[in-house]
């Protein structure tokens, strides 16, 4: 028998919602694109590549940690609660928090790729049979209304992959204390990538095979393809850089000419070499992190981490 798979869908239409924010962006004086449209059916499978490269340490780091400490991490959920993730993807680390909560009542998946999303779950459905599988579309970094079906059920979210990194901290903070207002939230996991040495950062998000760069890229493609864009994609290069005051790797689209690009009627002209910001990584320290977590309405209960010290997976305990 398979599991219990419920879906809930918050509509979105996204091909307008695409365009608007890029209108938006590219009309800044530092032309912009939001990072969450990268995430479709092809960027979130370069994604998933992303993180087998030798040079991505943060996903081997991390998915070590939880299996050293799976017992203890699923523990925090209690019998027949459910565990709740932002930015789901694959679930791939995930199964290591399912494999040991035989007594979850409910996984929550959330994330902004529908497709994606619900192959996951139904892969998910058949390998956890006991467990009800409820996915959510929807962009995390904003309010996300969780099944009602489980509004009295305790909850333990579950923020995997750094990605807090991705958001400035004004959004990291807001998307930390909406979680700490979900009904029957008892606690937060949050993997956190730590500051270390330059040109390894910079080798995480600059691979030699350039898978990166055609994540990144594909925002350009979704643009043309979705939104009738003209971008000239071989007018554009990726470039990482690591800024020490912000503690982030930037990453962005440069021109490499004089140019325009058309979008929804409106011209953008672009100055050779310059860039449009599409992602940054948020590099932390337990301080900062602790202040992170301290202004959003959590406390760091605990924080485990790699021999190294390279990563950390904390969790949030709820601050009165």
């Amino acid at each position: 028998m398979d599991g219990t798979l419920q879906v809930k869908t918050t509509a979105h239409p996204e091909t307008d919602a695409l365009t608007v924010d890029a209108l938006e962006g590219l009309s800044q004086p530092q032309k912009t694109l939001s990072p969450k449209w990268l995430y479709d059916h092809t960027g979130s499978a370069l994604f998933e590549r992303i993180t087998q490269l030798p040079e991505y340490y943060p996903t081997r780091t991390e998915a070590g940690i939880l299996r050293d400490n799976a017992t203890a991490l699923a523990g925090l959920v209690p019998n027949g609660g459910a565990l709740v993730e932002l930015g789901s993807g694959a679930s791939v680390k995930t199964r290591t928090l399912l494999d040991a909560g035989a007594h979850f009542g409910a996984y929550v998946p959330i994330d902004i790729s529908r497709d994606f999303l619900f192959e996951t779950a139904e892969d998910l459905a058949r390998r956890y049979s006991a467990l009800t599988i409820t996915p959510v579309v929807a962009d995390f970094t904003g309010p996300v209304a969780l099944p009602p079906t489980l509004a009295q059920t305790p909850k333990v979210g579950f923020f995997p992959g750094s990605t807090i990194g991705n958001l400035v901290p004004e959004r990291a903070q807001a998307l930390l204390a909406g979680a700490r207002n979900w009904d029957g939230i008892e606690a937060f996991i949050l993997g956190a990538d730590m500051v270390k040495d330059t040109h390894d950062l910079i080798a995480a998000y600059d691979d030699a095979q350039g898978v990166t760069a055609q994540f990144i890229s594909n925002i350009l493609v979704r643009l043309n393809r979705e939104a009738g864009a003209d971008f000239d994609l071989s007018a554009f290069a990726y470039r990482a850089s690591w800024d020490p005051e912000l503690a982030r790797i930037d990453m962005a689209l440069v021109s490499l000419r004089d140019q325009s690009v058309t979008l929804a009627g409106e011209v953008f002209a672009f100055h050779d070499q310059e860039p449009i910001h599409v992602s940054a990584a948020r590099k932390y320290t337990p301080q900062s992190l602790a202040l992170l977590a301290h202004a959003a309405g959590w406390e760091v209960a605990t924080r485990h981490r790699d021999a190294d010290d390279r990563f950390s997976v904390v969790v949030l305990a709820p601050r009165d």
